[in-house]
């Protein structure tokens, strides 16, 4: 595997700060805002993590994971939050 993150932040400034940690580790980052910003770098042929947020506007990262599993059930998929509660 390639040191490749598909990193899917709503929050500009945690996705700017996350990816330049990434970056200072030679992480090749690629960054999304949204769901819709991601998808099409979700694939069998990416070679790397998907680091995503939970909670977004729109789709949140239960659907980013869904996708993945449905697209490569062995893509590696991160699900972060800030805001979790027990149900999440």
């Amino acid at each position: 595997m390639s040191k490749a993150v598909l990193l899917i932040e709503d929050d500009a400034a945690l996705r700017a700060s996350v990816a330049q940690t990434l970056e200072l580790e030679d992480i090749t980052v690629t960054q999304a805002a949204s769901y819709i910003e991601a998808v099409d770098h979700i694939s069998a042929n990416f070679d790397g993590v998907i680091l995503s947020d939970i909670r977004m506007p729109g789709k949140d990262g239960f659907d980013v994971l869904s996708t993945a599993q449905t697209r490569d059930a062995d893509l590696p998929v991160i699900l972060l939050t800030g805001e979790g509660d027990v149900p999440t």
